[in-house]
């Protein structure tokens, strides 16, 4: 389970930021994760719960998801596109494309840090 490994890199980053911006705790750590990253979220929860548990900044911490939906430039259409998943086709138009932007995701964008 890659997710646990994903949860510790997760909550040792928090631990330093906090300690480096001189706060007591984190309350959110913010993630967005695309369809195409390879990881659950309902696994990487659980293991963000075991992970933060041997951190005391982060012991009450939550994890708020974002997931992301795979995005494509449609060869038809000529637009950038949600795509349907996993065939990777255009929702507008149904043809398929390889030309894949967005989906794959895997990023901390915010923590809410108590001062």
């Amino acid at each position: 389970m890659h997710e646990l490994s994903i949860a510790m890199s997760i909550v040792e980053m928090a631990a330093e930021e906090v300690a480096e911006r001189g706060g007591t705790r984190v309350h959110a750590v913010h993630l967005k994760i695309g369809q195409l990253s390879g990881v659950v979220g309902a696994a990487l929860r659980s293991a963000f719960e075991m992970a933060r548990e041997s951190e005391t900044a982060l012991a009450a911490a939550v994890l708020r998801i974002e997931e992301v939906p795979v995005t494509v430039r449609c060869i038809r259409c000529d637009g950038d596109r949600v795509a349907s998943f996993p065939e990777l086709r255009c929702r507008v138009c149904g043809a398929s494309t390889p030309h894949v932007l967005g989906g794959r995701e895997l990023e901390v964008v915010a923590l809410e840090i108590e001062s």
